[in-house]
């Protein structure tokens, strides 16, 4: 009977905003095969949720059996499965987050610097990353949430754009020649008014999964940045120690192994955390 419920696909999944949408199989099909699992893995993973699918199981669930399944036969799959949540971790204060932006825009060939005081034409402004990239000078504001189901809105959209406005008109008072651009990026999704505005206005942004094939997520598997948070052999202490000391990504573990000493950690799990991360880095 429930074998039966399944093929017809009318379980119900919890979404994590709360809705209540038909189970799809091809999605997690999807993800499975976006992080680079291979198709017995897929399969392996997509079986065992199908044996434990019941209604009214949220999405958290649903992938965290996908990604127990995953994490025992690939740590490079797992990692990249795991990215988004974390991302969701890049926190609490989110200055993580900021340093990851600008290291992601380093990857493009930009140079970052992070945590700015600018004069703006009117007033001063903190600024979490500045680019530049040849005759092109971006502002960049990041907006960090813990909550993935948290949009920035057009009031968060509006703000920013009037700072940009503002350090744009300092910036081209001493240099005309140069193209300067404004840029918001978040670790979730921006609402569609913020969007809307957003296109009218000039003002780039970049989300988990916008623009399209220029995400967040495009944006790491292109680059092959992963942060630390995508380690499943560190503890979230261990992660926030890692952070506090300025290490964001993977592939910066094997340059501070003393910082894993320093905390303690046994010979034997810091040689798992480092073949872990060589893992998810596909070396």
């Amino acid at each position: 009977m429930i074998f039966y419920k399944f093929m017809q696909n009318k379980f119900l999944i919890r979404k994590n905003n709360g809705e209540q949408v038909p189970f799809d199989e091809k999605k997690l099909r999807v993800a499975l095969y976006r992080s680079g699992a291979q198709t017995k893995d897929v399969e392996r993973a997509v079986d065992k949720v199908r044996k434990l699918l019941v209604d009214g199981m949220s999405t958290r669930k649903i992938y965290q059996l996908a990604y127990r399944v995953l994490r025992k036969q690939s740590e490079y799959a797992a990692g990249h499965y795991r990215l988004k949540k974390a991302m969701m971790e890049l926190g609490p204060s989110g200055y993580p987050f900021e340093k990851f932006v600008g290291k992601l825009m380093e990857a493009e060939g930009y140079i970052s610097r992070v945590n700015q005081n600018i004069k703006g034409k009117c007033v001063m402004h903190e600024v979490d990353v500045v680019a530049t990239r040849g005759n092109e000078q971006i502002m960049i504001e990041c907006k960090y949430h813990s909550d993935s189901t948290r949009k920035s809105d057009v009031k968060v959209v509006l703000y920013i754009h009037s700072r940009f406005l503002d350090v744009k008109a300092s910036w081209e008072k001493e240099n005309r020649e140069k193209q300067y651009k404004g840029l918001v990026v978040t670790n979730t999704r921006f609402s569609d008014d913020a969007v809307e505005y957003a296109r009218c206005s000039g003002l780039f942004l970049v989300s988990w999964d916008y623009p399209q094939s220029n995400g967040l997520k495009d944006r790491i598997d292109r680059t092959g940045l992963h942060p630390i948070t995508s380690l499943s052999s560190l503890k979230k202490a261990e992660k926030e120690y890692l952070l506090d000391k300025g290490i964001v990504l993977c592939r910066d573990m094997n340059n501070n192994r003393q910082l894993l000493v320093e905390m303690q950690i046994d010979s034997k799990r810091i040689n798992k955390i480092m073949h872990e991360a060589l893992e998810i880095l596909g070396k």
